[in-house]
Order: C-alpha cells, then structure tokens, then sequence
C-alpha cells in the first residue's frame, strides 16, 4: 500500500486515538506525545507538521505496528 503524501498530523494523531487506543498526553514544542497501555506500555512523538513527510509518517507507522503486534496495511487502511 502506499503512503498518503498529504496527511496531517492531526488526522494521523485522530486515527491512532480513535482506532488503536492511544492517549494524547501532552506536547513538547512541535511535538504530539501520545502513549498507550495496551498490549504493553508504548510512547511515540508525533510532529506536529502538515504535511508529515514519508520518511517519517513510514517510521511511526512501523513503530505502532510492532507496539499493537498488527500490519502496517491495517494502519493505513484506517487513515
């Protein structure tokens, strides 16, 4: 599947909140810091960019998909 081009982090921050249990915690200058308890403790940076550049939206996507134990195609079919 490929990567939106185009996607904000709001909308990236929305969909990890509402589809995968995540919680906003606070913000660190152009950072979103979201975390999670479920299966296990995890904690991600988000920049807080429009648009987030692939590199990085790629890397957060692997990131949550190792913490959630799911496929990065089901991440990204919820975006």
């Amino acid at each position: 599947m490929k990567l939106p081009r185009d996607l904000n982090a709001a909308d990236l921050i929305g969909v990890l909140c509402r589809h995968f249990s995540y919680t906003r915690v606070h913000q660190v200058g152009s950072h979103v810091i979201l975390e999670t308890e479920e299966p296990l403790h995890h904690r991600i940076a988000i920049p807080n960019h429009n648009p987030i550049r692939i590199g990085t939206l790629s890397s957060i996507l692997n990131a949550v998909s190792v913490a959630k134990k799911i496929d990065k195609k089901e991440i990204l079919r919820r975006l």
